[in-house]
Parts: structure tokens; C-alpha cells; sequence
């Protein structure tokens, strides 16, 4: 895991709005139109990034379509440590969520 977050937090240029995704999803499970809104973001950027981030093993998915809710995996979760250390050594650590 520590090993696809450095790719998709750490050395990727979308790595700080995925940061933020994580962040608010540890907080809540939310829809695609919800992490827009609560983010500020726009809504295809939030969907290419939670794709990306659900094909990668760090969210999972409920439901269909509009309604699809995203929660963190397991795996993610008890990552969540690990997230944090590649934050702050990719100088990522003061994102707002």
C-alpha cells in the first residue's frame, strides 16, 4: 500500500486533491456530487480521481450510478498512518478538507 500511495498522493500531480478526497471520506462516506460540493471541485476532476483511487485499492464502492457512495477499503484504513507520513514528507500535509 505505502507503495501506491507515494504514486497516487506523493509523486502525482493530482496528488493533493486525492489527498483531500481520502480525508473527507475518512470523515464520511460521500457521492461524487457530495465530495464536489464539500471539496469545492469540479465534478469530472472528483470522478477521475476516485476512479483512479477505487481501481487502485483505496476506496470502495455502494450503490449505483448518481447515488454511488464511496467509503475507504479496509486495507486503506489501516493505512491511514502511512498516508499521513507521505503526506508530510511530500509537503502535503496542511490540506484542507
Amino acid at each position: 500500500m505505502r507503495k501506491v500511495l507515494w504514486w497516487l498522493i506523493g509523486g502525482a500531480r493530482g496528488g493533493r486533491n486525492r489527498l483531500r478526497i481520502v480525508y473527507a471520506l475518512d470523515q464520511k462516506p460521500m457521492n461524487t456530487n457530495q465530495l464536489s460540493n464539500a471539496l469545492d471541485l469540479d465534478y469530472k476532476t472528483v470522478q477521475h480521481h476516485l476512479e483512479l483511487l477505487t481501481e487502485n485499492n483505496v476506496l470502495m464502492t455502494m450503490g449505483d450510478d448518481y447515488g454511488k457512495t464511496y467509503f475507504l477499503t479496509d486495507q486503506m484504513e489501516a493505512n491511514m498512518d502511512v498516508l499521513d507520513e507521505i503526506a508530510e514528507q511530500a509537503d502535503l500535509g496542511d490540506v484542507d478538507v
